[in-house]
């Protein structure tokens, strides 16, 4: 028997089993994807993110129905938080809904394969390295992708301009066009507080290689996240432009920052 496999028969329980088992994927017969996606050590990540995720950041989760049940999807919110832990929190959101879940790939900074051991497990757990190829195959693949356009800009924002959107790239929007996939835009409260950061020394982030380094306490917050799903948004492959797909990304730039407000006028505390 696995370390992963011992470590499933203890910590996840049989519906949580049932769930991820319901999800088809593509895996070979070791049990793996071309990415590297394995079902047993999702099912570990998932019965320990549900204590994340229902007792230390207590989500509410709104409209995640609304994420289409099959066919390629990118789910696109605003980043932050230091940590990837707002995509965590989606991945588990669409993974355990009640009616059709689905595993979503999340596309990660290229910080994080460098890491020895965190590469591969993320990797495992459906993480793919944030390229726009990879993004393609996953789309092409059918599968439901999350992507942060504000990147390490959104990630590492400091505490003051917490909930100001950074600049997007016009990445995503190509890629949804050419493939026909629906974008559900998401604005994730919470995950702001979780590490305020007050400063990023740049030139301990370059020496130490790493995208940022932020001045915070060493502790993760249990701040409450709201998770609001918007409604799909559609845009046609027709050739124009590269200024009017900037204005497209623009529309789900302002459905996210619609959703974000949202979150923030419905809690009602921070903790």
């Amino acid at each position: 028997m696995s370390l992963t496999s011992f470590i499933k028969a203890r910590l996840v329980p049989a519906s949580l089993d049932e769930q991820v088992e319901r999800i088809r994927k593509p895996i070979g017969t070791l049990g793996y994807d071309p990415w590297g996606y394995n079902n047993d050590s999702v099912k570990v990540g998932l019965a320990l993110t549900r204590q994340l995720y229902e007792r230390y950041f207590r989500v509410k989760a709104d409209g995640v129905e609304k994420v289409p049940a099959e066919g390629p999807v990118l789910i696109v919110a605003n980043h932050s938080g230091q940590l990837p832990i707002d995509g965590l929190l989606i991945g588990y959101a669409l993974a355990t809904r009640k009616e059709k879940p689905r595993m979503p790939r999340a596309m990660i900074e290229r910080f994080f394969p460098t890491v020895p051991y965190l590469g591969n497990l993320l990797n495992e757990m459906g993480a793919v390295l944030g390229d726009p190829t990879n993004c393609a195959k996953m789309l092409t693949n059918n599968e439901a992708v999350v992507v942060f356009p504000e990147g390490i800009r959104g990630s590492g924002k400091l505490y003051r301009d917490r909930y100001q959107l950074k600049r997007f790239g016009n990445g995503f929007m190509h890629l949804a066009m050419k493939h026909n996939a629906p974008i559900v835009p998401v604005g994730v409260v919470g995950c702001e507080e979780t590490i305020p950061a007050i400063a990023n020394i740049k030139p301990l982030a370059r020496s130490l290689g790493i995208p940022y380094a932020p001045v915070a306490l060493p502790v993760v917050f249990p701040a409450k996240v709201h998770l609001n799903f918007g409604d799909p948004m559609i845009f046609d492959n027709t050739d124009i432009p590269e200024e009017q797909v900037a204005e497209r990304v623009e529309q789900v730039k302002a459905a996210i920052s619609e959703l974000i407000d949202k979150g923030l006028n419905e809690r009602k505390r921070l903790f």
